[in-house]
């Protein structure tokens, strides 16, 4: 029980913006005043939470407030994307200390590719100057499939020869750090957790917009992971039955209708982007981007590409919302911004439209509240969401002998 009481402690303060007293701590956890205080001794001792004054609530003497220590535990996320690759450090409440991103290595061997990832996160620890010993682990997301057990990436789509990969091993190795791998997909979901606070929905699905699209989900404030750790498959999701042919045998995938690869593919077709300059390509976010400056300004066949694309995302979403009967929508990743002005017009009243449960409840969609464009954020998350947040394999593991 140990470990499981000292996550909950960890997570109740985490999640109170103003911190909270052992009093207080101890009625929320319903735990034993005794345990709480030996509790927060510990956690005090070893630097992760910090008194941070005193509070008067009525008769008797002040309240000691105890808050999350910044400086008592940092993290590194790797994100790893066939277009970029992208490193954070964040520190115990969730800021980023660092980032940086750089073009994904799919020329180099696989294995030389991750092991100058590693090379890397040890740069960034380096140049942080953040004691090393207060480095809790490396979060990385990935494209999935992956065999969680093993810690391999075994053979994701748009990245070529990366089959079977051992990333945990190879990670661990040249950074000498724990190393925890999830998919692109739940470290999304991870983060929206993180960074929502006490607020947050309990009920969501998280939506990512990559080279890939995928869908993280969360339940009862649990990220589902799915029996093997690969939930999140949604490519041949129908989103256009009159669509093009999908390598799966069906019309209109998700694969072949909503990637942003051939969202940009239409607007050549159409005129709204110009022709690929295939001597000097330009990368898939600047085409993007584009598209979306380009239907702002009001060229008509860049709106039409981006309204089919709102309308197919929508009938997809659609699916997983009336399945799930989840109270909101997130849509995040690295090409998401791109999209976000004109899905977020249009795929609410959408939604409306085709879910089951309009008459009971709504369905909110937004797009990501966890660091805007720092990607990585998400997979440190990992590492924190496995020291912070109670889980019900804690409790297995401390019945254990």
């Amino acid at each position: 029980m140990g470990d499981f009481n000292q996550a909950v402690i960890l997570d109740s303060i985490r999640r109170s913006e103003e911190g909270l007293s052992r009093v207080e701590l101890a009625a929320s956890a319903g735990l034993a005043a005794q345990t709480v205080s030996n509790i927060c001794r510990r956690l005090l001792d070893n630097g992760l939470i910090v008194e941070a004054g005193k509070e008067t609530s009525g008769p008797g003497k002040p309240r000691t407030i105890l808050r999350l220590n910044p400086r008592g535990m940092y993290a590194v996320g790797l994100h790893i994307d066939p277009s970029r690759t992208s490193y954070a450090l964040l520190d115990a409440v969730g800021t980023v200390v660092f980032s940086q991103e750089e073009p994904t290595d799919l020329l180099s061997c696989p294995a030389d590719a991750v092991a100058a990832m590693g090379a890397t996160v040890r740069r960034i620890i380096a140049e942080s100057g953040v004691d090393e010993q207060r480095i809790a682990g490396v979060g990385v997301a990935t494209p999935g499939p992956l065999d969680a057990a093993h810690g391999t990436v075994v053979d994701p789509p748009h990245m070529t020869g990366w089959t079977r990969v051992p990333l945990r091993d190879i990670l661990q190795e040249s950074t000498g750090l724990p190393v925890v791998i999830e998919k692109d997909v739940t470290a999304g979901a991870v983060a929206e957790l993180w960074a929502g606070g006490a607020d947050s929905t309990a009920d969501f699905v998280y939506v990512y917009v990559g080279t890939g699209i995928g869908a993280g989900l969360v339940l009862n404030d649990e990220v589902v992971r799915g029996s093997s750790g690969n939930v999140g498959e949604i490519g041949h999701i129908i989103a256009d039955p009159d669509g093009p042919p999908c390598d799966c045998g069906r019309r209109g995938c998700v694969k072949v209708t909503c990637m942003p690869e051939t969202i940009v593919a239409q607007a050549r077709e159409v005129g709204a982007l110009p022709a690929a300059d295939k001597l000097s390509p330009k990368p898939l976010a600047e085409d993007l981007e584009a598209l979306a400056h380009a239907a702002a300004a009001g060229n008509p066949a860049a709106v039409e590409v981006l309204a089919q694309s709102a309308r197919r995302m929508a009938g997809v979403v659609s699916v997983l919302t009336n399945l799930l009967d989840v109270e909101r929508v997130v849509f995040g990743g690295p090409f998401w911004p791109a999209l976000a002005a004109s899905h977020l017009a249009q795929i609410p009243p959408l939604l409306a439209q085709l879910s089951v449960t309009t008459c009971v409840h709504s369905v909110e969609v937004v797009g990501t509240i966890a660091s805007s464009g720092e990607e990585a954020f998400g997979a440190a998350c990992l590492v924190m969401e496995k020291t912070f947040n109670p889980t019900a394999a804690q409790l297995l593991l401390d019945a254990k002998p």
